[in-house]
């Protein structure tokens, strides 16, 4: 763990990502696993929010209780891959404003092309957690984030299932106040951009298609 990428190597998490990485997990099997896996990479990446009190009265007395001093952050999926994470995030966060932004991946150039943003007005003024399962090149990731500060994001992290080197350094490079929290970082990408070992295409592999 580093200022900027924190990997959850928690035993749950990584026997949950062991078993969506075997190409043989059906894909109502891999939903789950995301689901809760998703949940477990939820409890790391939203560890500092900021914090205040409210007084409250119990059955016995009043306090001053612990809460979170914005509500709940802001849920900025990467589509389509991204709900998949989202889902899960939103279990822990039910009032949590959702944004989305749409990118693909050239397969020629591995740049990422936009086809859609939209993101809740209160993005300015809570923190922000961008959910993308993998983080492979960075390209997508940094340039949804780089979309997110010109929209008014000012407290933004990253929370995805497996990263490549590559991608941690591309992000590291263009947005250094921007942590990442992951499951696991992979050996490398090979020719085509994918991350290796990894699991394969995880918006495919989420969705049932190819």
């Amino acid at each position: 763990m580093t200022e900027h990428l924190t990997v959850v190597s928690h035993p749950l998490v990584q026997d949950k990502l062991s078993r969506m990485r075997d190409k043989d997990t059906p894909t109502a099997e891999f939903r789950s696993l995301l689901r809760e896996a998703g949940q477990l990479l939820a409890y790391e990446a939203t560890r500092d929010l900021p914090m205040t009190t409210r007084r409250i009265e119990t059955p016995l007395c009043e306090m001053d209780a612990p809460v979170l001093a914005c509500g709940a952050p802001v849920l900025v999926s990467i589509l389509r891959a991204g709900n998949g994470l989202l889902d899960p995030v939103m279990d822990l966060l039910p009032d949590a404003p959702v944004g989305f932004v749409g990118l693909y991946r050239d397969e020629e150039t591995l740049e990422p092309v936009q086809y859609y943003f939209k993101v809740p007005a209160e993005i300015a003024e809570r923190p922000v957690i961008v959910v993308d399962p993998m983080l492979a090149t960075g390209n997508s990731s940094a340039a949804a984030v780089a979309l997110l500060k010109r929209a008014g994001a000012r407290d933004l992290r990253l929370m995805c299932l497996v990263a490549a080197p590559e991608g941690v350094t591309c992000m590291k490079r263009a947005h250094p106040d921007v942590p990442i929290v992951t499951a696991a970082v992979d050996e490398c990408l090979n020719e085509h951009g994918y991350i290796v070992p990894g699991l394969g295409d995880a918006g495919d592999r989420t969705f049932g298609t190819k």
